[in-house]
């Protein structure tokens, strides 16, 4: 029912930033959450961050509050992770997914995205 890919994971430098993507398609995102997760080798999927599609409400894990910003354009259907100030402990797997309500947990979340590598190297 929903599609969703990232894009822009890479390498880069403690200290930097990257910006990643996810573009939604297949169906209106109107009354969809966008969240944001991540999963390093050897540790369980953790959540990133989360937006309300349709109100803009946002929310982040501890780990990367002030650090990264979650956005999205509604009229290219495209959920944005902006990560600044980058850290090696961030080196994970990013996922982009998608839910009916607006929360962390990661079973609430019916659709995902294939992931992208982020490498912060020190």
């Amino acid at each position: 029912q929903v599609q969703l890919v990232e894009s822009g994971g890479g390498l880069v430098q403690a200290g930097g930033s990257l910006r990643l993507s996810c573009a939604a398609s297949g169906r209106t995102f109107s009354s969809y959450a966008m969240g944001w997760f991540r999963q390093a080798p050897g540790k369980e999927r953790e959540f990133v961050a989360a937006i309300n599609w349709s109100a803009g409400n946002t929310y982040y894990a501890d780990s990367v509050k002030g650090r990264f910003t979650i956005s999205r354009d509604n009229a290219k259907n495209t959920v944005y992770l902006q990560m600044n100030s980058l850290k090696p402990e961030d080196t994970a797997v990013y996922y982009c997914a998608a839910a009916n309500t607006f929360t962390t947990m990661t079973p609430r979340y019916s659709y995902w995205g294939q992931g992208t590598q982020v490498t912060v190297s020190s």
